[in-house]
C-alpha cells in the first residue's frame, strides 16, 4: 500500500469538493428539472431538501472518511463494522457506474463548443445533436474528455486534483456571472426570472407529493451524494477542519451556481420563445439551449463561453468520480497512481461504449444510477452514520469546530429520522418507477 497524499491547503479540498459538485447534474440538470416541475415550485423544494436532507447527509459521508482517512471501502472495516463495506463497494460502484456514460455527454460538449465556434448548428440543432451525440465520432469525443480526466488523476491529490480544481471553480462562477449579467439583457429576461424565481402557492400544494421526491434526488445527484465521492474527499483532510462550516460552504456554493445557471438558461430559452418544459431524453437540453445560441446576437461566442463552462464543470466533477475508484485500488495494491488511472479509465472507456453508440443505452445507465444506485447508497450511509455510529459520529463532527453546542445531537436525529425519511421516499419512487412501469416525469438527470 503507498503512502497517502493528503490536501496542500484547506481551500484545494473546498474547491476540489465544489468542483465535484458543480457538474453536469448542476448547469444542465437544475435548469431543466425545474421546468419539467413547475418551475419556481420545484425551486422551493428543492432548497428545502438540500437544507434538510442533502446538507446532513454531506457531513454523513465527510465523518466517515475523516475517522478513518481511508478509501470507502476500508474506511467501514478502520471503524469496526466489515460487515458495512457494502456501503463503500456500492458508492465506488455508482459511481465508476455514472462516470461512464458522464464521459460520453463530456464529449458531447466537447463536440458542441467546436460547433459553436462554426455555427455548425444554427441551421438544424436537432440534426446536429443526432449526429454528434452517437457513433465513431462520439466514441472519440468520449475518449478525449476520459483522457483528459485520467490524466488529472494521474497526478495525484496536490498535483493534479487540487491544483486543477482551484483554477476550474473560479473560472465557473467568473464565466457564469458574466453570462448571466449579459442574459439581464435580453427581451425575455423578466418573464425568464418570473418562471425561475416566483413560486406559485397554489402550484407548490397542488405538486407536492410529484414533485418533493425528484427535489430529494436532486439535491443527492448535485452534492455528489451516493457515490462515495465526499467520503473519499473528506479522508484526505486534518482534524482540524470544521466539517459543519466546510459542508455549509460547499452546499451554498454548489445551490449559487445551480441558480446562475438557471439566470443563464432561462432568459436565452425566453427570449426566443422556446418552452422549457421539453422532453425527449438527453438531447432535449443540448437541442434547446443550442437553438437559443442560433438566434442571438454574438451567438457564436456565447455558445463557446456557456459550452466551455459546461465542459469545465463536467471535468471537475468527472475527476472526483475517478479517484474514488483510484483511491481503493491505490490503498490496496502496489501499483502507481498512473497505472492505475490508466488501467481504470480503459475499464471505463468500455462500459461507455453502448452510450456512445446509442444514446438510448446511455438513457439505460442514467435511469439505474438515478432511480436505484444513488438513492440506495444513501440509504445505507444514512443508516450506519445515524443508528451505527451514532454518538462517535457526533464526536468526530464536533472535532475542529471548538464545540457544536445542540447542532450535534441535532443533526444526528435529523439523519435518523429527516434524511432517512426522505431517501426512503425517493427510493420507493425509483423502485415503482423501474420495476412497475410508471411513468417518472423528469426523473433522469439529463
Amino acid at each position: 500500500m503507498s503512502d497517502r497524499e493528503t490536501w496542500a491547503t484547506r481551500v484545494g479540498f473546498l474547491v476540489a469538493a465544489i468542483g465535484s459538485a458543480v457538474g453536469l447534474g448542476n448547469l444542465w440538470q437544475f435548469p431543466f428539472k425545474t421546468a419539467s416541475n413547475g418551475g419556481a415550485a420545484f425551486v422551493v423544494f428543492y432548497l428545502i431538501a438540500v437544507l434538510l436532507i442533502g446538507f446532513p447527509a454531506m457531513l454523513a459521508e465527510f465523518v466517515v472518511g475523516r475517522r478513518t482517512h481511508r478509501n470507502a471501502v476500508d474506511a467501514f472495516t478502520d471503524l469496526g463494522h466489515r460487515s458495512w463495506r457494502i456501503i463503500g463497494a456500492l458508492g465506488i460502484f455508482t459511481g465508476f457506474w455514472i462516470l461512464s456514460y458522464y464521459n460520453v455527454v463530456g464529449g458531447w460538449v466537447i463536440r458542441y463548443i467546436v460547433g459553436s465556434a462554426r455555427g455548425a448548428y444554427f441551421a438544424d440543432p436537432a440534426t446536429y445533436f443526432g449526429a454528434v451525440s452517437a457513433g465513431p465520432e462520439a466514441v472519440l469525443a468520449q475518449a478525449l474528455f476520459l483522457g483528459i480526466v485520467v490524466g488529472i488523476v494521474a497526478l495525484g491529490i496536490e498535483d493534479g486534483i487540487e491544483k486543477a480544481t482551484k483554477l476550474m471553480v473560479p473560472s465557473i462562477a467568473v464565466l457564469m456571472i458574466a453570462l448571466a449579467i449579459w442574459a439581464t439583457t435580453l427581451d425575455g429576461a423578466g418573464a425568464g426570472y418570473s418562471y425561475f424565481l416566483s413560486p406559485n402557492l397554489d402550484a407548490i400544494m397542488a405538486n407536492a407529493l410529484d414533485v418533493i421526491p425528484f427535489a430529494v434526488g436532486q439535491a443527492f445527484f448535485t452534492l455528489s451524494l451516493g457515490m462515495a465521492i465526499m467520503i473519499t474527499y473528506s479522508s484526505y483532510i486534518g482534524e482540524d477542519d470544521n466539517l459543519p462550516v466546510d459542508g455549509g460552504v460547499i452546499v451554498v456554493t454548489n445551490t449559487l451556481i445551480g441558480v446562475l445557471a438557471g439566470l443563464i438558461v432561462f432568459p436565452i430559452l425566453f427570449a426566443n420563445n422556446i418552452d422549457p418544459a421539453l422532453e425527449g431524453g438527453p438531447g432535449a437540453l443540448f437541442v434547446a439551449t443550442a437553438s437559443g445560441f442560433g438566434s442571438l446576437p454574438l451567438g457564436r461566442v456565447v455558445g463557446v463561453v456557456f459550452f466551455g463552462i459546461v465542459l469545465i464543470a463536467a471535468l471537475s466533477s468527472a475527476i472526483s468520480l475517478l479517484e474514488v475508484v483510484v483511491a481503493y485500488a491505490n490503498d490496496n495494491y502496489a501499483i502507481s497512481r498512473p497505472k492505475l488511472a490508466a488501467g481504470i479509465g480503459v475499464g471505463l472507456f468500455l462500459l461507455g461504449l453502448p452510450s456512445a453508440l446509442d444514446t438510448d443505452w446511455l438513457t439505460w445507465f442514467d435511469t439505474f444510477a438515478y432511480k436505484l444506485f444513488l438513492p440506495l447508497s444513501v440509504l445505507f450511509l444514512v443508516v450506519f452514520v445515524g443508528w451505527v455510529l451514532g454518538g462517535d459520529a457526533v464526536a468526530e463532527l464536533r472535532e475542529g469546530t471548538g464545540g457544536l453546542g445542540a447542532f450535534g445531537p441535532i443533526w444526528l436525529w435529523t439523519l435518523r429520522i429527516v434524511v432517512l425519511v426522505g431517501v426512503l421516499g425517493t427510493l420507493a419512487l425509483g423502485v415503482q418507477t423501474l420495476f412497475l412501469g410508471e411513468n417518472p416525469a423528469a426523473f433522469a438527470p439529463f
